[in-house]
């Protein structure tokens, strides 16, 4: 692809709009995710788009707005999933699976139930570019500078809560503030991600960067922005080559996410 057939592709708005808020998501996915994964809550991501597919179900069912209606009870769920793991002692991927395997029964029986309504959750189970728009950018580019500008001013809270919540609460740190403000952060990220990524392939971006990332780097400083880069870039690459070979974005996207992961288990082979 010339640089003259980029700028082409650029000077459509729909293309536009889907790398904006791509790169936005997929940023905000890769620091989220480096919490998670070293946390062991890798999988929420995936729990919360069944849920997301629920809301939307229902959303679509009923001729409701599908963001506004999705986004407070992807919230909620991401709420209960960290109350009841913490609370009630039940382990991150319990509740997880727990959540998600509800909320994708009630999202299959809604659909079944009103098959003779003008009803297509299709698109937002395998995502489309289509999809974006105007509001989508603004807030994405809103979550964006909120996720990193709290990663700039709570970095230490944040490294202690990952490594060592009791040490965190002998400083004086609200963890389960810390906690919940993650969950809030990871739900709205999926809600915004799932209309391009697809509620199926969402979680990638949050797992993929910062399992790669932490194959070739230990500390969290540099696990955090290598996660970020690589997510960056992976999305930029996959994007270009669904345009050029006629492929879905999000698969796409997550072929070229597998890819470095794949290449940096080589590298590091390399390195020892």
């Amino acid at each position: 692809m010339t640089a003259a057939e980029i700028f082409e592709l650029l000077s459509y708005p729909f293309v536009a709009r889907a790398l904006l808020v791509g790169l936005m998501v997929s940023l905000c996915a890769s620091m989220l995710g480096v919490i998670l994964v070293l946390k062991r809550y890798s999988m929420i991501g995936h729990g919360l788009a069944e849920v997301g597919f629920a809301a939307l179900s229902v959303a679509l069912a009923f001729d409701l707005p599908a963001l506004y209606v999705s986004a407070p009870i992807v919230v909620a769920a991401s709420f209960a999933i960290m109350f009841v793991s913490q609370r009630r002692k039940v382990d991150g991927d319990v509740a997880i699976g727990i959540a998600s395997s509800a909320a994708l029964a009630f999202g299959v029986i809604v659909t079944a139930m009103t098959r003779g309504m003008n009803l297509d959750v299709c698109g937002y189970m395998f995502g489309s570019i289509l999809a974006m728009t105007n509001e989508d950018v603004v807030l994405s580019v809103v979550l964006s500078c909120f996720v990193t500008g709290a990663f700039v001013l709570f970095y230490n809270r944040l490294f202690l809560v990952t490594y060592n919540e009791d040490y965190a609460r002998s400083l004086g740190i609200n963890v389960t503030g810390c906690q919940f403000l993650i969950s809030f952060l990871t739900a709205l990220t999926v809600v915004l991600g799932m209309r391009m990524m697809g509620t199926l392939l969402i979680s990638s971006l949050i797992i993929l960067p910062a399992v790669t990332a932490r194959r070739l780097v230990s500390s969290f400083r540099a696990l955090v922005v290598l996660a970020a880069c690589l997510s960056l870039l992976c999305f930029t690459v996959g994007l270009a080559a669904s345009f050029l070979w006629n492929l879905p974005t999000g698969a796409s996207v997550v072929c070229v996410n597998v890819a470095a992961l794949l290449a940096s288990g080589l590298l590091a082979r390399l390195r020892r």
